[in-house]
């Protein structure tokens, strides 16, 4: 008999996770994904501040699963699922499943105003990454040929929307690059680049401890790093920003206020929260649909304490549990008992000596966080030669005080 076929759409860590548990289920596993790679999201930051090269975070779908006889890759865009024949559309191909699981991620929400984004990028794949990095040396390099004086200033502001760990790390990263960059410039003096963190809400890193959030926006102005809270952002163009604090003129803006579920929950017309993520069962399946899976920041998952955060430990212990329902139901044998997230602890770094870090009942700040917070991703990238190289760049970075990425690429090439 034909063994059961595991579709799996997204090789990010909750899609990965759950092909790599299922290599000795008796099943054929299709993984399906837009892009050929694997990108380790926590450290994208660094590809766009030009501390890490895109290679260093990044790895193809095939060379991770390539001993995995039972999987198969696919670079494919999905668009579609066809619930009743049972297929996942992408474009022309066809999919054929017995189980399907959802893992599509999330995506940049500007909460209405999608056009922001033109002037506004956020950070989710290593596209944006180097298109982050292109905007932020271009500035620097803009601000040295400048001769109008306003126009410098513009030039030299930086704004952050949204001050979660995302804006945090993006703001500290700024404000480094612009003062260990100060003496290769000889018409501005790039250390005195403003860099201002808006936030809507009443504090930074609403989600940490308020002595971590406190202590964070301290080393931030220690920085030079101007947050303003209570500054709900009202427009983005080319210009700057405007907020209910008042407009902020500047030319590069960056994104790191919200996001918003792939159509995961429309594909599958299953119910979904306000922020598009598909409400799932406790096994993670669609309520009337033991077929049908959805993982990681897709899925609105609830547990005592609330919904499941998303975070990459959180999408790889649902796509573990996944595993382990469908190979127990392939199996015959009884079920796993419901999902239930273990939280790992908090982590966010702000700069050079300084992070914040949350477990459990424990807090640390300052350079045992930012000592903690380095081991812990470099023990969690996937390869040994990332690991290596990963850490041998922070060592000469931090022995230097140079960020060796510092490459513009991608720049629109002008017509002839």
């Amino acid at each position: 008999m034909a063994r059961p076929r595991v579709v799996i759409v997204g090789a990010g860590f909750g899609g990965l996770t759950c092909a790599k548990k299922l290599a000795r289920a008796p099943v054929e596993i299709t993984v399906l994904d837009r892009a050929n790679h694997h990108c380790f999201q926590p450290l994208l930051y660094q590809v766009a501040t030009a501390a890490l090269a895109p290679g260093q975070i990044a790895w193809p779908i095939r060379a991770i699963l390539r001993q995995q006889q039972n999987a198969t890759v696919f670079m494919a865009e999905i668009d579609g699922v066809d619930l009743q024949a049972k297929v996942v559309r992408a474009g022309a191909r066809r999919f054929a499943f017995d189980y399907l699981v959802l893992a599509t991620g999330a995506m940049h929400s500007y909460f209405g105003h999608d056009d922001w984004g033109r002037d506004a990028p956020g950070l989710k794949r290593i596209e944006d990454a180097i298109e982050i990095r292109r905007r932020l040396l271009t500035a620097f390099e803009a601000a040295e040929l400048c001769d109008d004086e306003e126009e410098r200033r513009r030039a030299l502001t930086f704004v952050v929307v949204g001050a979660g760990p995302t804006g945090v790390e993006l703001a500290g990263a700024i404000a480094e690059i612009a003062r260990q960059s100060r003496h290769e410039f000889r018409r501005i003096d790039s250390a005195s680049a403003r860099v201002v963190l808006v936030e809507a809400g009443p504090r930074i890193l609403p989600v940490y401890p308020e002595t971590l959030s406190r202590y964070a926006e301290r080393v931030l102005a220690r920085k030079g790093v101007e947050v303003q809270l209570g500054a709900a952002v009202t427009d983005v163009t080319a210009h700057g920003v405007e907020t209910t604090r008042g407009p902020i003129p500047a030319r590069t803006v960056l994104w790191a206020a919200g996001v918003r579920a792939s159509p995961a929950a429309a594909w599958l017309a299953a119910p979904a929260d306000r922020s598009g993520r598909a409400e799932v069962a406790p096994d993670l399946s669609v309520p009337g649909r033991s077929d049908l899976f959805v993982i990681g920041d897709a899925a609105a998952v609830k547990q005592e304490s609330g919904l499941a955060p998303g975070v990459a430990p959180a999408a790889k212990q649902m796509g573990a549990y996944v595993a382990k329902v469908i190979a127990a139901r392939v199996a015959g044998r009884a079920p796993p008992k419901p999902f239930r997230y273990a939280h790992a602890g908090d982590l966010a770094t702000i700069g050079r000596n300084a992070a914040v870090v949350k477990l459990d009942r424990l807090q640390l700040r300052g350079f045992v966080a930012w000592s903690f917070w380095s081991v812990a991703h470099v023990y969690f990238l996937i390869s040994a030669r990332s690991r290596i190289a990963v850490a041998f760049n922070w060592l000469w970075d931090y022995v230097t005080f140079q960020r060796g990425v510092r490459l513009i690429t991608n720049t629109p090439r002008q017509p002839q």
